[in-house]
């Protein structure tokens, strides 16, 4: 009998696929109440060939892949809960590797009524050896760079606004409905805004652990924030009560090329981005300093400030971006 039914959306994760199916594998979870659902966006790189070898090497572990023709990661979780049979549905994603209790807790915490969606802390590792590595891997899990997310940056176990990777009742799809497939990222963030609108409650455990390969390089964290500030705005725009602190980065984005452009003219406009300039250089170089000496890695130095700047100027430009976007189609209609 399937009790836990794991959904993964996956595109082109030749790298990384056969890892997390092994973390599956060695859950104490029983892999007998358990299925693998991997919703493959028509991967071109050999990422089925892989899934398929793990499948004949370790039959023990019931794996499925269906196709996601739309490529996205909302359609695919939705056509994975179609296909799951569990009473419980758990999402991952393929560049995650969970710890060997994280599905028992996860069901544990649902069972004893602690949460309706229920997640842990989310740890990331380098995606690329190198300074340039664990630079990205230390700004995703920074304050500075991502706020107050406390499966980021840590949290004690208690209700919260979102939980990644996170675990549900499949009864919970019957009544607020699946992922939205208009949001292209902020997706588990939505889905969370429905389960707190009807009254129930978001859970992270600290005890609940996986972990995440984060972006290689520079160019591939830049692509990442801009599509999460772009689709933030989308998502505020139909829940502007969800709006947090942490996503002033337009707001500061546009406080850069404000100044920057009138200080063609102004004096006072130079010396207000100089004043800027010179404060959030500070919070970085601060940061970076603690960090280093933290991690006793001295290249974090640069590197650290490097990421986080782009991980502010990035998501700032996409939210930025769409709010034109936003105003423009507006206006048209």
């Amino acid at each position: 009998m399937i009790k836990l039914s794991v959904i993964i959306p996956c595109y082109n994760e030749q790298a990384t696929i056969r890892d997390l199916l092994q973390a599956l594998l060695e859950q104490d979870f029983s892999s007998e109440e358990m299925e693998v659902i991997i919703a493959d966006g028509m991967s071109t790189d050999r990422t089925r060939e892989e899934i398929a070898a793990y499948k004949s090497q370790y039959p023990q572990l019931a794996v499925e892949v269906i196709d996601n023709p739309a490529r996205t990661i909302p359609s695919g979780l939705n056509r994975a809960i179609r296909a799951a049979r569990g009473e419980f549905i758990l999402r991952l994603d393929a560049h995650t590797s969970p710890r060997k209790d994280y599905l028992s807790r996860s069901i544990t915490a649902l069972e004893q009524g602690l949460g309706d969606n229920v997640g842990g802390i989310c740890e990331m590792r380098p995606g690329s050896e190198g300074w340039i590595g664990r630079a990205i891997a230390a700004a995703v899990a920074h304050p500075l760079g991502v706020g107050d997310a406390g499966y980021r940056i840590g949290s004690k176990a208690r209700a919260v606004d979102t939980v990644p990777f996170g675990a549900f009742r499949r009864s919970l799809i019957d009544e607020i409905g699946g992922f939205d497939e208009s949001l292209l990222a902020n997706e588990d963030y939505e889905f969370n805004v429905r389960v707190r609108q009807a009254g129930k409650i978001v859970w992270i455990d600290p005890a609940i652990r996986s972990t995440y390969v984060a972006r290689h390089n520079l160019s591939a964290l830049s692509r990442q924030y801009w599509r999460y500030g772009y689709w933030k705005l989308r998502m505020l725009t139909r829940y502007p009560e969800t709006f947090r602190w942490r996503q002033l980065s337009g707001a500061f984005v546009l406080t850069w090329l404000v100044l920057g452009f009138f200080s063609i003219w102004l004096p006072l406009a130079r010396w207000l981005l100089f004043l800027e300039a010179i404060i959030y250089g500070g919070a970085l170089l601060f940061s970076a300093i603690q960090t280093a000496l933290k991690k006793k890695d001295a290249p974090l130095l640069l590197g650290l400030p490097l990421a986080i700047a782009t991980m502010h100027f990035s998501w700032g430009s996409g939210f930025l971006w769409s709010f034109v976007e936003y105003i423009f189609i507006k206006r048209k209609t």
